[in-house]
């Protein structure tokens, strides 16, 4: 294959691992930027929501299509309901202390990934795409009479990793809706603003957090439902969404949805160019690098606001 159509497919690779990296670091910048908790375990909320997703489609059954619309649904509620709960029983006994969070966040890490590691097992299981077709992509490129249209051996992609796309993309504008135009975003961006404020006029910032805490970790399970019929579930895959969200969250501003968005598209792609053309390891450290240099020369990032 040439490198035009070669670069063509590392780019369509890069577009997925970018829309489910903007969902995944979306719900990490809405906690921090409401919350200002360092949720490390954040990535767990996203394997659990794989997970979720292999549990509510074996038990549904029948056409693939009615398993996967149920774990849409099942998947992020139950994710959801799990990081409220841990909120309630953990970070609000904490005081939201920045410190001692994110100590609690790693031990909810570990416990979750244990649990799930007894429950789940430990091999990787598939999860069946709704539909799948696979699309030929042709491509303009030079031949004998010149310019011709070639359909390239391998050139291709499927309809459901194009609709990964443009779910991410629905979903992210979803959020942007929920939070700019509903009355509980309204209360999310009152506490933000000012939690004593807040409190004083009687906002429940207890339950606020809690719903925050729970909405951002639905988020993330959203997006391992959407990946999991291209990845596999498994009891570790929250790793790698972790660090990438992290360093998306880092370069785009911390709570700053507008920015984790565009750096999400940045790294997603990148990430996806370098690990096919060079190796996923290069992906990671160059953009650990970036990180590096953002945080030396704007260290509130791409969109962030600097602190008075």
């Amino acid at each position: 294959m040439d490198f035009g159509p070669h670069l063509f497919l590392a780019t369509l690779e890069g577009a997925i691992t970018a829309a489910v990296i903007s969902l995944t670091a979306a719900g990490l910048s809405i906690v921090f930027g409401i919350m200002r908790v360092v949720n490390v375990a954040h990535g767990e909320f996203f394997m659990l929501g794989a997970v979720g997703a292999w549990w509510v489609t074996t038990a549904v059954g029948g056409h693939p299509a009615f398993g996967f619309a149920a774990a849409l649904i099942a998947a992020p509620l139950f994710v959801g309901a799990i990081a409220a709960l841990a909120d309630r029983l953990v970070l609000f006994r904490l005081g939201y202390d920045p410190e001692r969070t994110i100590v609690a966040t790693i031990g909810i890490l570990y416990v979750i990934q244990q649990v799930t590691l007894m429950t789940f097992g430990p091999d990787a299981r598939p999860v069946e795409p709704p539909f799948n077709k696979r699309i030929p992509i042709p491509w303009l490129g030079i031949g004998e009479n010149g310019l011709e249209l070639t359909w390239p051996w391998g050139l291709a992609t499927t309809t459901y990793k194009l609709a990964v796309i443009v779910a991410a993309a629905v979903i992210l504008f979803g959020v942007w809706q929920f939070l700019s135009r509903t009355r509980f975003g309204l209360l999310m961006r009152a506490t933000q603003l000012d939690r004593e404020m807040a409190t004083a006029f009687g906002i429940p910032v207890r339950k606020i957090y809690a719903r925050v805490f729970g909405f951002g970790a639905a988020i993330a399970a959203l997006g391992a439902v959407l990946i999991v019929p291209v990845q596999q579930a498994h009891y570790l895959m929250g790793t790698d969404p972790l660090l990438l969200s992290f360093i998306v969250v880092i370069i785009g501003g911390l709570g700053s949805l507008p920015g984790t968005i565009v750096a999400a598209v940045l790294i997603g792609m990148s990430d996806g160019i370098i690990s096919v053309f060079f190796s996923p390891t290069l992906a990671k450290i160059l953009a650990t690098l970036l990180v590096a240099f953002v945080l030396v020369f704007r260290p509130q990032g791409l969109f962030g606001k600097a602190q008075a």
